[in-house]
């Protein structure tokens, strides 16, 4: 906490950002672990999630209140999703080994699987996240960051593309 208190110009701002720190550390932790599910990566994100507080500290009054229980709860679920969408791009060196140290078995080697795989990475995700792991399509736009509309459309442009390429594949 002292990195954070060494951010802050005066001592009303240090006692807000205390209380603030230990009021919604935990429920900050939860947040950011709900998204990205590993423990360090949740540390991170709410490590990057308090400097971004310490930086906005003026925009708070009361450090116990429900605008400042939202503005929190925002907070870190940004920083989380960020942190997700960078692990999404650069897969950490030790995922790759462990993906390259195993044998990939997918459910089913039939055409309809070959067409899943076919489809760019944005596209399968959608299509796993809804029809295999039954998401809707609400909870998968706040997982991926996006507006509910914007994940409507990936929804649609996913399945086109797999009806595309199941006509291909003379599945369709």
């Amino acid at each position: 906490m002292l990195i954070y208190l060494q951010m802050l110009e005066t001592p009303e701002e240090k006692s807000l950002f205390e209380q603030i720190y230990l009021e919604y550390r935990g429920l900050m932790y939860h947040v950011a672990y709900e998204i990205l599910h590993n423990e360090q990566d949740a540390e991170d994100a709410v490590h990057q999630a308090f400097v971004k507080i310490a930086e906005n500290i003026k925009k708070i009054d009361d450090p116990v209140c429900p605008k400042t229980h939202s503005y929190v709860v925002t907070i870190v679920e940004h920083q989380a999703i960020d942190q997700y969408r960078r692990l999404q791009k650069h897969p950490s060196v030790e995922l790759i080994e462990e993906i390259q140290g195993t044998n990939a078995h997918y459910e089913g080697d039939n055409d309809l699987t070959k067409c899943i795989l076919k489809l760019p990475a944005r596209y399968r995700e959608m299509i796993l996240l809804r029809y295999h792991h039954g998401y809707t399509v609400r909870e998968i736009a706040q997982m991926q960051g996006l507006s509910l509309s914007a994940a409507i459309k990936l929804d649609q442009r996913a399945k086109n593309k797999l009806k595309k390429l199941c006509e291909e594949a003379g599945i369709l």
